[in-house]
Formats: C-alpha cells, sequence, structure tokens
C-alpha cells in the first residue's frame, strides 16, 4: 500500500478530491496541514449546523493506492492540471502493514450504561457484572453508545418502568434504543427512520441480539405508545413536536434527545402545548428532556 501526500488550498481541495477519486484511489483523507500548530484552527461546527468553510485553508490531502506505481502515475497526471495550482506533492510513500481490523476493534470497549446493564461489541467477551447487554459493533447507522445521548437515552430506559410498554423509537439508526427497550421487558417496539440503511441495521442488530421488533420507514409508526423515545437532534426534534407528541398516550412518556444545554429552553417552549418537559439527564454539554402526556 501507497499513500500520496498532498497539501492544498482550500479552493483545491474539492477539485483535487474528484480528481483523486476518477483515478481509483482506494481511500482518500483531508486533514488539517496546520494541526498541533498555532496555526490550527476548528472547522466543524455544532452539531445541526453548517460547517463554516469547506476544508482548512492547507489542508492535507492522502489518497492510498495498491502499488508505487499508480501512486506515482497519479501525482504525475495531477501535477499537468490546472486545478493543480497552488498544491504542493509532499510524498509518496510506503504504508507499513498493520492489522487494520485488531487496530480498529481496539478503540471500541464495551461501554458501561448501568453497573448491570452494557454495550458490547462481539469481539469482546462480556463483564463479569452485565446481567443486560447489547451486542452491537460499529457500522454504517448512528448509535453505537458511545455518544453521550444514546447512553442517556439507555440508561433512562434502563431505570424506569418500561415492562409491558408499547414502545415508537423514532430516528432508530443502529436500533439500539429499540433493541434497549426489549432487553427491558417492553411488549411491543415499532422502530422507525427516515434511511432504508438504518432499517436494515435495525432489523440485523435485532437479530444478532435475540429480540423482537417492527422497523420501517416513518409511516410504521401507527397508533399512540406508552413511551415514545428520540434521539435525533434539535432542528429536527422542533418540526417533529406535533407528530411525536401525538404519538404518546395519555400517561406516556416522551423522551427526547440530541438537545445541547443551551437548547433546552427552546425546545421546552416548543413542546410545552403538549407536554411539559424537564431535564432527566445532562452529559458532556447535552440534555435528556422528559415529559409525560396529561
Amino acid at each position: 500500500m501507497f499513500e500520496l501526500r498532498l497539501i492544498c488550498p482550500e479552493e483545491q481541495v474539492e477539485p483535487i478530491c474528484e480528481a483523486l477519486e476518477a483515478l481509483d484511489a482506494l481511500s482518500i483523507s483531508v486533514e488539517d496541514a496546520d494541526a498541533n500548530t498555532e496555526s490550527e484552527h476548528a472547522l466543524f461546527g455544532e452539531p445541526g449546523m453548517p460547517p463554516p468553510a469547506s476544508s482548512w485553508e492547507r489542508s492535507c490531502v492522502v489518497a492510498l493506492f495498491g502499488s508505487e506505481a499508480e501512486a506515482q502515475e497519479a501525482a504525475a497526471l495531477l501535477k499537468a492540471q490546472d486545478f493543480f495550482e497552488g498544491c504542493t506533492l509532499q510524498a509518496v510513500a510506503a504504508v507499513p502493514d498493520e492489522d487494520w481490523v485488531r487496530l480498529t476493534q481496539s478503540q471500541f470497549a464495551p461501554v458501561e450504561i448501568t453497573p448491570e446493564f452494557w454495550i458490547v461489541p462481539t469481539w469482546h467477551e462480556p463483564p463479569a457484572q452485565a446481567k443486560r447487554m447489547i451486542r452491537l459493533d460499529p457500522g454504517l447507522a448512528f448509535g453505537t453508545g458511545t455518544h453521550p445521548t444514546t447512553r442517556m437515552c439507555l440508561r433512562w430506559i434502563a431505570t424506569q418502568p418500561i415492562a409491558n410498554q408499547r414502545v415508537l423509537d423514532y430516528g432508530c439508526g443502529s436500533g439500539i434504543l429499540a433493541i434497549g427497550a426489549a432487553l427491558h421487558g417492553a411488549a411491543m417496539i415499532d422502530a422507525v427512520d427516515i434511511d432504508e440503511a438504518a432499517v436494515t441495521s435495525t432489523v440485523d442488530n435485532a437479530q444478532a441480539n435475540g429480540v423482537t421488533l417492527t422497523a420501517g420507514l416513518p409511516d410504521k409508526a401507527q397508533g399512540e405508545y406508552g413511551v415514545v423515545l428520540a434521539n435525533i437532534l434539535a432542528t429536527p426534534l422542533k418540526v417533529l413536536a406535533p407528530l411525536l407528541c401525538n404519538h404518546v398516550a395519555p400517561g406516556g412518556s416522551l423522551v427526547l434527545a440530541g438537545v445541547l444545554e443551551r437548547q433546552t429552553a427552546e425546545l421546552q417552549a416548543v413542546y410545552e402545548p403538549f407536554i411539559d418537559l424537564q431535564v432527566g439527564d445532562t452529559q458532556d454539554g447535552w440534555v435528556l428532556l422528559v415529559g409525560k402526556k396529561p
């Protein structure tokens, strides 16, 4: 494996990456060329907000090729293009062989939700104290249990009387919340998402964990539920307020996550005509909003 490493100004990053893709690069990554220096600056904004720029003022573009000849040919072709102006070829170098699977797996350890409830990747042995666990590996769909919003939702599920309840997981991602509800005794569970890949992921993960649920696109959510869970982001949660609240049965619980602390009052105001939301948990600048329908 050989890497082609370039330094590019911000306006050249997109055409360079498109050209590398056309040249059959195995992978392409873009990093801040000034990382770990006084010139380093943050690029990405807060969740739900657009990034302030498409790339850094000076970006390091790294493309992987299967052979040195392919990498050298790509470098020569790029240097001949008009859009290469301002770019610099840093190196074409061999990449040391690594056990990439083992290296990736080492970054994902079991995640404690409560002392008795854990999320455990399939390559790990479960902790001795785990009485309930979700077997879940990192994948394409959001929700591996490492993010604070997911952990707060799962803590709520693990500590509330959810047994025999009808549950809706709206925006299910990997299905982790729906699976958690099933493991804690929920009777009927619908998990819905606008992304068909998420629906497929939820079905696969439910089967792997030996639980029964129904997964599909949002129109699969029908009627009222004793518990409605939505771990999305503040902006879609505001838009979905009437819909989500209509799905909550009288006396039922609404649990919202994906909300930053500074967005709490805004979300409470939007939902106030339907359900009084209170902060049920906080972690790392995120809040869990919980309310009961009258």
